[in-house]
């Protein structure tokens, strides 16, 4: 048994509501809010103090659009802004922790809001995944894994430490964090190009005008999430969010066998929902232990549970039924229960985020298919099976 971490016991009712399954992030950053005036019950030269007060690695300035973000977030928050403020005392000592050993600024916490409503399995319309919305290149080039059966997307840990190398290397491209902020969302080239068109200048709001339009207002929506984090807090009897008992502990152990977390829920009495929900990254309920070493997490209170039963008993409790060839060769060939899916290509789409959205590899879709090529068109149909 490894360390121990520390993470919010979620409700039953919110764990039995599908968080295993990846769920679409809704837009945090708004083309409207560049161009309106929100009224708000704070006067302005407060808000620019308060701004100022917060005192981060870099300037935090105050103009129009940036005030408009912080009223929207703090004066007129939603049900999902407010759950994401429960989880961050969940996900933020974990963020904060990987962060500072790479020694960048803590409060780039705050993009994890931004990019997923600290949701480890939320998923973009464009196939960005996890709590960092990693895209399946960028995730792969920092040395995450996703295969047939894991996608570290949508580990906390994992993702967390590539996104912190990704930001590092931004700013170390750059030299200023608002515009490695950027270049998180929109790419590097795409930031490169607006600094040209600014003539040359490496400020951000030098280069704002010239910058993709919906990433025009991802860093003022970092603001925004910043600065109501520190002054518009959860009150504690707020009944729109899903309740969140005491922090529980979780335990983290090292699996060198194939398990199947039905074997771990009908020997140790562990709830489905609850091994899925702390362990998001593992396809088809199966931690591929004997491919190389693999970690479980499991709430601490079924810990002694899980440590009684023999490692060999675990592996061998239905086998036959969980761990055949079979079931093998069907995850290695993408195959899945029920009928297939049938996707219908968009504007913008690429094969590479059909396969992404759908957790298969883009060799498996051109198999399906009897694709030769990666090329697509508008209205066309991708079977996924």
């Amino acid at each position: 048994m490894s360390r121990r971490l520390y993470a919010i016991a979620l409700s039953l009712a919110l764990l039995s509501s599908g968080l295993q399954a990846q769920e679409r992030t809704e837009p945090t950053v708004s083309a409207a809010l560049d161009t309106v005036t929100l009224a708000s019950a704070v006067s302005d030269s407060v808000l620019v103090e308060r701004l100022s007060a917060l005192n981060p690695y870099f300037s935090l300035p105050f103009n129009q659009v940036v005030r408009n973000y912080i009223v929207s977030f703090s004066e007129k928050r939603g049900t999902v802004m407010k759950q994401a403020m429960a989880m961050s005392d969940y996900y933020f000592p974990v963020i904060e922790e990987i962060f500072r050993g790479y020694g960048i600024p803590l409060e780039l916490k705050y993009l994890a809001v931004v990019e997923s409503r600290l949701k480890p399995t939320a998923m973009s319309r464009a196939g960005a995944v996890g709590l960092w919305q990693f895209m399946y290149r960028t995730a792969r080039s920092y040395g995450l894994r996703i295969d047939s059966y894991v996608d570290e997307r949508m580990d906390v840990e994992r993702s967390t430490d590539a996104a912190a190398r990704y930001l590092k290397n931004l700013y170390e491209m750059f030299g200023d964090w608002p515009l490695a902020v950027s270049a998180y969302n929109c790419g590097s080239g795409n930031v490169r190009k607006a600094i040209t068109r600014a003539g040359g200048k490496r400020d951000f709001w030098s280069v704002y005008p010239y910058l993709p339009k919906e990433t025009r207002g991802y860093m003022p929506a970092f603001v925004g999430v910043m600065y109501t984090f520190a002054y518009s807090p959860l009150p504690a009897s707020d009944s729109l969010v899903t309740p969140v008992p005491v922090p529980a502990e979780v335990d983290t152990f090292e699996i060198h066998r194939n398990l199947h977390f039905r074997q771990v829920s009908e020997l140790v009495g562990v709830p489905m929902d609850e091994i899925r929900y702390f362990n998001p990254k593992y396809y088809n309920d199966i931690v591929p232990g004997a491919a190389g070493s693999c970690t479980l997490l499991l709430p601490e209170n079924w810990s002694e549970a899980f440590v009684a039963v023999a490692p060999d008993s675990l592996s061998s409790h239905k086998a036959s039924e969980y761990l055949t060839d079979k079931v093998a060769k069907d995850i290695a060939a993408g195959k899945r229960e029920g009928a297939r899916l049938v996707y219908t290509v968009k504007s913008g789409d690429t094969l590479s985020h059909v396969a992404s959205r759908y957790r298969v590899s883009v060799k498996q879709l051109m198999a399906w298919n009897h694709l030769r090529s990666d090329r697509l068109s508008i209205g066309q149909k991708i079977y996924i099976y």
